[in-house]
C-alpha cells in the first residue's frame, strides 16, 4: 500500500528488544533521523547514498522499548516545506484526503500512521512539521518542549527551533511514544531533566473540569470558514465537559512568521555549509579549483533548499545582520513574553492547527509565500520553545481533515495531553 502513497524512502525492518512498552508495535522514522546501517537521505539527492554509522538517541530508545522500525519516512527536503512536495523522491499522497498534500515536512510519517503502514511514527518539528501533517492527515502529533527530547542524531536544519516528536492514531498512544523518547541525554547539552521519569500516558484522562482554555484571537481571525466552525464546535464540547474558554491576545504573533523564517533560514545556511562534497554530500569532483567543485556539489540541493540557504546567508551577511537577524531574535523574545503573559491567566491555549484544510497537490509550489504563511499558527510555539499538540477536530468539505492545536507552558506536556484526550473522547 505504501507504494500508492510514496510514504517510505527506504523500507527496512529493524527489530527492537524482545519486550518493553512498545513491544509488538511498528514505528516509521522520519528520514532525517539517523539509523545505523540504514540509508538516511533527508529527502535530498545530496544524501542519496548516505548510511549513518550510528543510531540517533531516539532510535536507540525505540529499540530498547521493543519497537520494530519499518522504514524511513519521506519528507520535504531537509525539512524545508509544509507539503512534502519538495522531496527529491517525489511527493507523498494524503491517505486521508486523496489529491491533497499530507502536510509537511513530516508528511511521510503522518501518512504512515493514517494509512496503517505503521502503528506510530517519529517526525521533527521546526515550525509545525509534526503538527501540520498531523492536522492534514487526521492523526495526533506532539511538538515537545525544547530540550525534552534529545536531538542527537537528528540532521540539523535549525538547531534552536527543532524538536523530534511523536505521531499516532490517538492521544494516549502519542503520549506513550513521548514517554519512550523523552528525557535527558549526555550527548545533547540542550536536554533537560524534566522528563527523566515521565508518565505522560497517564495524563490522557480526558478530565478538563475546571481547566481554563485561552483562545488567541490573532490565530483564529484569518482561518478558513469551515475550519473555524470545527474549531468553535470543539470549544463548545470542552465547555460541556466543564472547561472555561476565554479570549486572550498575543499581539506579537503578527510578526512571528517573518521572525521565524529569518532565524530558521539563517541557521539552515550555517548548518548546510557542511554539505560541500568533502565532509558530506555528492562530490563535485576535484578537477579545477575548490570553489567550482564546491559549487558543483551544491547542485544536488533542490530549489526550496537553495532558496532558504541564499536568504539565510543574506540575512547573516555583514551590513544586514542587525537589520534582519538581530531584529528577528528581538521579535522571538517578544513572542515568548506574550505567551508567558497569557499563561498567567489560562492553563492552555487553543487555535486551529492549520488555517486551511489540506491544499491540493501542486497548489503551493507556485507560490512559496503562501506556503510560508500557512505556518502562522504553528511557528510561534517553536519561537517560544513551548509544547503543543494537534488533535483531529472533524472534517470539512466532505472529508478533509481539520486539526485543533493546544499549546502549554514550558514542560506542560501533561496539560496538553489531558485536554487533547478530552477532545478525542
Amino acid at each position: 500500500m505504501s507504494a500508492d502513497y510514496n510514504i517510505f524512502v527506504t523500507e527496512e525492518t529493524v527489530e527492537g528488544a524482545d519486550d518493553g512498552p512498545l513491544a509488538g508495535r511498528t514505528v516509521a522514522v522520519k528520514d532525517n533521523i539517523s539509523t545505523e546501517g540504514v540509508r538516511t537521505t533527508c529527502g535530498s539527492e545530496m544524501l542519496d547514498d548516505y548510511v549513518p554509522p550510528y543510531d540517533a538517541t531516539v532510535v536507540e530508545r525505540l529499540k530498547d522499548a521493543g519497537a520494530t522500525i519499518v522504514g524511513k519516512a519521506n519528507m520535504d527536503e531537509f525539512g524545508m516545506g509544509s507539503t512534502t512536495e519538495t522531496s527529491a523522491f517525489g511527493p507523498v499522497e494524503n491517505p486521508a484526503a486523496p489529491g491533497r498534500v499530507p502536510g509537511g515536512s513530516s508528511g511521510g510519517s503522518a501518512a504512515a500512521v493514517a494509512a496503517g503502514e505503521a502503528d506510530l511514527a517519529l517526525g521533527s518539528d521546526t515550525g509545525g512539521s509534526v503538527r501540520n501533517p498531523a492536522a492534514f492527515c487526521g492523526v495526533v502529533g506532539i511538538k515537545p518542549t525544547y530540550g525534552l527530547v534529545s536531538r542527537y542524531g537528528l540532521v540539523a536544519y535549525a538547531n534552536s527551533l527543532e524538536q523530534i516528536g511523536p505521531l499516532a492514531p490517538t492521544v494516549a498512544e502519542a503520549a506513550e511514544l513521548l514517554d519512550v523518547i523523552s528525557g535527558p541525554d549526555e550527548r545533547d547539552a540542550t536536554t533537560r531533566d524534566e522528563a527523566a521519569d515521565s508518565d505522560y500516558a497517564s495524563a490522557a484522562t480526558g478530565e478538563v473540569d475546571g481547566l481554563t482554555v485561552g483562545v488567541p484571537t490573532e490565530l483564529v481571525e484569518g482561518a478558513h470558514e469551515g475550519v473555524r466552525e470545527r474549531f468553535e464546535a470543539t470549544l463548545d464540547d470542552l465547555r460541556a465537559q466543564g472547561a472555561t474558554v476565554e479570549e486572550v491576545s498575543l499581539p506579537s504573533v503578527e510578526h512571528a512568521v517573518e521572525a521565524y523564517y529569518v532565524i530558521a533560514m539563517s541557521e539552515a545556511s550555517s548548518n548546510l555549509a557542511r554539505f560541500d562534497g568533502v565532509r558530506y554530500g555528492q562530490s563535485g569532483g576535484f578537477e579545477g579549483n575548490w570553489n567550482e567543485a564546491f559549487s558543483e556539489s551544491r547542485e544536488a540541493f533542490g530549489e526550496e533548499v537553495k532558496r532558504r540557504i541564499l536568504l539565510g546567508t543574506y540575512a547573516l551577511s555583514a551590513g544586514y545582520h542587525d537589520k534582519y537577524y538581530k531584529q528577528a531574535q528581538d521579535a522571538r523574545a517578544w513572542v515568548k513574553q506574550d505567551f508567558d503573559e497569557a499563561f498567567a491567566s489560562v492553563d492552555v491555549l487553543a487555535s486551529p492547527t492549520m488555517p486551511t484544510p489540506p491544499f491540493e497537490v501542486g497548489e503551493s509550489l507556485d507560490d512559496p509565500l503562501q506556503m510560508y504563511l500557512a505556518d502562522a499558527n504553528t511557528v510561534p510555539v517553536n519561537l517560544a520553545d513551548l509544547p503543543a499538540i494537534s488533535v483531529p477536530a472533524g472534517e470539512v468539505e466532505g472529508g478533509l481533515p481539520v486539526g485543533i492545536q493546544f499549546v502549554g507552558p514550558a514542560f506542560g506536556e501533561a496539560e496538553i495531553i489531558r485536554v487533547g484526550s478530552a477532545v478525542e473522547n
